[in-house]
């Protein structure tokens, strides 16, 4: 595959992130709480909750570490679980009437699902790039940092790609503690109900 096709599947990749990890959940994010609708609003803030891992990817990839492209594979894995892993909500939400909003919100929940799985698989090539530093410091790697580095150009001018990365790693030390504990404490204690009983 030539340099330029990688480039541009990058670009597009990082394009269709921001439409729907970012910019869709949002929008619903508001709908639902002006509907009031319950249900959604409590999965797209677990959703949000998860998918932080993705903004932590981007400030690892701004910094030029290679974990990035491990914690870029981890997101598009747990993001998916995170919309259909908790039974009262699905239930929930499947008996939501029918409505532009639950049309709008199942159409969005199987879209996300799709582009995770899809993006998860043809992310898998590019994990050597964790592991050898030769291959990280090789175009095949670095063309995934570039979205990264023109997203720190654009939002953070006055900081350096070394504090943004420390701040990448931080959040990532907090997040991987607060998972550590969701998986070890909190679901042997509620299981598939995302109410705390």
């Amino acid at each position: 595959m030539s340099q330029d096709l990688i480039r541009s599947l990058v670009w597009m990749d990082y394009r269709l992130a921001v439409l729907f990890t970012v910019l869709l959940p949002l929008i619903l994010l508001v709908w639902a709480l002006f509907a009031k609708v319950e249900p959604a609003m409590r999965l797209l803030i677990i959703y949000w909750r998860v998918a932080s891992l993705l903004a932590i990817t981007v400030y690892l990839m701004t910094g030029n570490l290679p974990i990035s492209f491990i914690t870029g594979l981890l997101a598009r894995v747990l993001i998916p679980i995170s919309l259909w892993f908790w039974v009262d909500l699905n239930e929930e939400i499947s008996e939501l009437r029918k409505s532009g909003f639950k049309l709008a919100f199942s159409a969005w929940r199987w879209a996300v699902t799709v582009y995770c799985a899809l993006g998860a698989l043809a992310s898998l090539p590019f994990l050597q790039c964790a592991f050898s530093q030769a291959t990280f410091a090789s175009p095949f790697c670095q063309v995934w940092l570039q979205p990264a580095i023109g997203y720190h150009a654009f939002f953070h001018p006055r900081y350096t790609s070394g504090f943004l990365g420390f701040l990448g790693v931080a959040g990532l030390v907090i997040y991987a503690l607060y998972l550590i504990y969701f998986v070890f404490v909190r679901l042997g204690k509620q299981g598939r109900s995302a109410i705390e009983q």
